[in-house]
């Protein structure tokens, strides 16, 4: 059961610093608002230059603020639109990927602008090749850098409504007020905003302040809300790119490599283009592209289609090698930083397995390339990247090329990446037909992008009572951000003098840290870098890893210390934020309680994105081979919590793929092979492993601004499970998933 709490969020206003947004009027015959970032003490409300400008060293606080500001929306890519026909029009620069973000643009619209959810529509905007970075979508950053903007131009937008109204009616502009998408006033005056429209777009001057509400005013920001388009996706109503036809498309079906990596050596293509429907066999650069009529008779020409293949980069390598060279990278983290070796020592090692993204909606693009025009329709969490590599990659102008945003069925990370995306306009502009190219479930999972393995190294010493140093070396295969956020990062952090760094390491450095008191701490991340073996951002990137390994040894340390777990955190921890939501989940999952033998409790914390959260698991390992969770209780300060429901839903998420990735679900390399090929062995949770008992809560707000919430709860929730199952076996698991 969920648990809702509906917080009260802080009286004090988001504060921006010295940076600020400002709305401006757009060009348009109806009311149409931008905004921009600022400069504080900037008089001039003009369109915003491209690139945002990076704030000083000194003002950047964490990981959170850097990709806030860096992939923070810009006047041509935020637009408020009010119609004539009461309806307000928003293009969101980001992905839906089934996180919700659509529902959290409408409430944050809703509150400032007193309108009613149902007459505001958000749909996801085109690739906007003349802002770089803008349309990021990652990092959980959607909803931080969309907060102070959006407010911004929904109370611009109310407040030139209230004016037009107030001329029109010749009455004090603040005598009237706004409710229900409409403005009202004394003696029964009420005119809708649409209606209002025109003649707003025409104030320059409002009569009434345009500075968002203040918090105590709240009536629909941190009150749960049912996504407006639950049912619709429930239903089958809800329309992915699988569900775009265009007129003469060809379903097309690639044949790809046995082993990573792998290239073309021979084709015969005889009785392949032999076989019903057949219309095109195209060699691409990730193998063959068969093309008919339909799906069934593509996939039957598939098997016709007779292939020679060279052996990929890895062709000698299974994961068990992979491994043993990821051990080998980390050495004696201790000895090499001369870190304080005293008293009572840990030396713990942990290897995680390949992972695969495995959204329910396999990778599907549609394309459309003609002799001076392409149009791509994808789920790309990184458009603008995209659509470059698209317009390369057919040999088009960028400004020739529309990248189309379609809602996802699912990402994790995956649609970081368009591999889709490209095979469809490199089979189109081959064959002269628009493409609908679909990647099989066994596509994805043997030639998907994968969350990388690794190694962790962790020692600790402690002395009377106290820990005195704690290192943790990472060593992982190394991750792909080609996607764009590489380049963000190394564009936007020169001044950091950190962009020397790997951008696997500068990411890593930036968003992770040790939230306990522990004496001397160091940690470090070497990256092995695998030709040929397609990782990715997969959810949380290293935190997953990270914090599982770790909480494991703090466990350790607090039984060597002869302390009880939850109390040894409370002692360690160094913020105040993560100890309140430690006591919520030790009280409301009752820490300590007698458990049966082979079951037992496990408590994790996690901190990033400004948000902090706990999780509390028990779980049944009388077999260790099938354990299975019986109950969860997670807690979560996430600032302020614009959706409470989009949060708890996010955390359930995230518990459901820790309770796989470190129990049952992994991926095996043979020989330069993915063994796995579908969800039959691939195994992910299903419903009947979500705890019977399932709290979370949602603790009420500590900030006057939100935090990230989306991959907040897969390291929180990994480590719990990880140390649950520990403590109800006697053993200390060092290979993930536990059961490989």
């Amino acid at each position: 059961m969920v648990d809702p709490a509906t917080p009260e969020a802080p009286a004090e206003a988001s504060r921006v610093g010295r940076r600020r947004f400002l709305a401006y009027l757009a060009a348009a015959p109806t009311l149409t608002i931008a905004a921009r970032l600022a400069v504080e003490g900037e008089a001039a409300a003009e369109p915003a230059a491209a690139q945002l400008p990076l704030p000083p060293i000194s003002e950047i606080a964490d990981f959170g603020d850097v990709v806030v500001l860096a992939s923070a929306p810009t006047s041509a890519l935020l637009k408020l639109e009010f119609t004539e026909d009461n309806k307000i029009l928003f293009e969101l620069p980001r992905a839906e990927v089934g996180q919700g973000i659509n529902t959290t643009a409408v409430m944050i619209l809703a509150e400032e602008l007193d309108a009613h959810p149902a007459n505001i529509n958000v749909q996801l905007a085109n690739a906007r090749p003349e802002l770089l970075f803008n349309q990021f979508t990652g990092s959980s950053t959607s909803v931080r850098s969309l907060w102070t903007p959006l407010r911004t131009m929904a109370a611009g937008a109310r407040a030139r409504l209230i004016t037009a109204a107030a001329e029109r009616w010749q009455v004090s502009a603040k005598d009237l007020t706004t409710r229900d998408t409409s403005v009202v006033g004394p003696n029964g005056l009420k005119a809708t905003f649409g209606s209002l429209a025109k003649d707003a777009g025409q104030i320059r001057a409002a009569a009434v302040s345009a500075a968002p509400k203040a918090a105590s005013k709240y009536t629909v920001v941190g009150k749960p809300m049912v996504r407006p388009d639950a049912r619709s996706i429930v239903t089958g109503a809800t329309k992915y790119v699988s569900d775009l036809k265009l007129p003469g498309s060809v379903a097309t079906v690639v044949v790809r490599p046995p082993t990573l990596g792998g290239t073309v050596a021979s084709i015969d293509d005889a009785a392949a283009r032999r076989s019903p429907g057949v219309v095109a066999v195209t060699q691409i650069p990730t193998g063959v592209a068969v093309s008919a009529g339909n799906f069934y008779q593509a996939l039957q020409a598939k098997e016709a289609l007779k292939v020679t293949w060279n052996p990929g980069p890895v062709a000698e390598l299974s994961d068990s090698d992979i491994q043993a060279k990821l051990a080998g990278m980390t050495g004696n983290l201790a000895e090499s930083l001369g870190l304080d070796s005293g008293g009572d020592s840990i030396d713990e090692s942990f290897d995680f397995a390949f992972v695969n993204h495995a959204p329910m909606e396999v990778e599907y693009a549609v394309a459309d390339v003609k002799a001076d025009r392409a149009d791509v329709w994808y789920p790309a969490q990184t458009p603008q990247a995209a659509q470059k590599e698209v317009a390369k990659a057919v040999d088009l102008p960028l400004k020739a090329v529309t990248l189309h945003v379609s809602r996802a069925g699912g990402s994790f990370g995956r649609h970081l990446f368009f591999d889709a995306a490209m095979e469809a306009a490199q089979v189109s502009k081959a064959i002269g037909k628009p493409v609908e190219l679909m990647w099989t479930r066994n596509d994805d999972m043997r030639h998907g992008r994968m969350r990388p393995a690794s190694h962790h190294r962790i020692r600790a010493s402690h002395r009377s009572g106290k820990v005195r140093s704690f290192q943790h070396q990472m060593s992982s295969v190394q991750v792909d951000l080609s996607h764009g956020a590489g380049d963000l990062l190394t564009s936007e952090l020169v001044k950091l003098k950190l962009a020397e760094l790997p951008v696997g390491q500068l990411y890593f450095e930036l968003s992770q840290n040790v939230p306990y008191d522990f004496g001397s701490v160091a940690m470090s991340l070497n990256e092995l870098d695998l030709e040929g073996v397609p990782t990715g951002s997969w959810r949380s990137v290293h935190s997953a890893t990270f914090r599982t390994a770790e909480e494991l040894v703090v466990d350790q340390m607090a039984e060597e210390i002869d302390q009880d777990p939850v109390e040894f955190r409370l002692q360690s921890l160094k913020s105040d934020r993560t100890k309140n939501v430690l006591r919520k989940v030790a009280k409301d999952g009752k820490w300590g309680r007698s458990m049966p033998k082979g079951c037992g409790q496990g408590v994790a914390v996690h901190e990033e994105f400004r948000s902090v959260a706990a999780c509390l698991v028990e779980i049944n390992a009388v077999d260790p081979r099938n354990p299975r969770v019986t109950k969860a209780v997670m807690a979560a300060d996430v600032g302020l919590p614009i959706n409470p429901r989009g949060v708890q839903a996010q955390l359930s998420g995230g518990l459901m793929d820790a309770i796989s990735t470190v129990l049952h679900a992994g991926i095996h390399i043979d020989g330069g092979a993915v063994r796995e090929g579908s969800f039959s062995d691939f195994k992910w949770a299903r419903q009947r492993h979500i705890p019977v008992d399932l709290q979370v809560h949602v603790m009420p707000a500590t900030t006057g601004d939100p935090g990230g919430a989306g991959e907040l709860g897969v390291p929180l929730a990994a480590a719990a499970v990880a140390t649950a199952y520990a403590r109800a076996t006697g053993t200390r698991p060092r290979r993930f998933p536990i059961n490989f």
